[in-house]
């Protein structure tokens, strides 16, 4: 179904995968999720006119925000994959610039982020646990997502990217 490239490049995905430093970087991005989603929420509740800032998330959150460990090994397989097609030359890392790696990584970013909010948030609800519903807003999406966060999912995938290319101080 993938051919020899697809599964060249799930194997350098495996070899290059370092188990501690995907569970730091889980960490990492799990906690730096949470902060975000209080920050976030906090300010939501200002638009409500609850000027006490009170943030808030849900323990269930953690592990799929630590999933955002695994953008930035997938944004190096998908650099790699491009810069070996053919015409794509051009975006190898080497002769792209800088922003225009941002903008390709933070798209990816985006719509990776959305499919996982889309399957945690389905399963989840499924489950009856699920700790957000955005039935209530116009542009939702069975609920569970919010098409007017890809902004926000788009910042957020650049910021676990960097947060996880950190070098690590063990």
């Amino acid at each position: 179904m993938y051919g020899t490239a697809g599964l060249l490049s799930i194997l350098w995905f495996m070899k290059t995968l370092n188990l501690k430093q995907f569970l730091i970087n889980f960490c990492r991005c799990g906690i730096a999720g949470w902060c975000l989603e209080v920050m976030f929420t906090s300010v939501d509740s200002i638009m409500a006119g609850d000027w006490r800032l009170m943030g808030r998330t849900s323990l269930i959150m953690f592990p799929i925000y630590g999933m955002g460990a695994l953008l930035g090994p997938i944004s190096s397989m998908m650099d790699s994959w491009l810069s070996d097609l053919p015409g794509f030359e051009e975006a190898s890392r080497e002769r792209i610039s800088p922003l225009a790696l941002a903008i390709r990584h933070g798209l990816l970013f985006m719509v990776m982020i959305f499919i996982a909010e889309y399957v945690t948030g389905i399963w989840l609800t499924g489950a009856g646990i699920c700790p957000w519903d955005y039935s209530r807003w116009p542009d939702n999406v069975d609920g569970v997502i919010r098409l007017n966060f890809a902004p926000l999912w788009f910042f957020t995938g650049l910021l676990f990217e960097r947060i996880t290319k950190s070098k690590s101080r063990s």
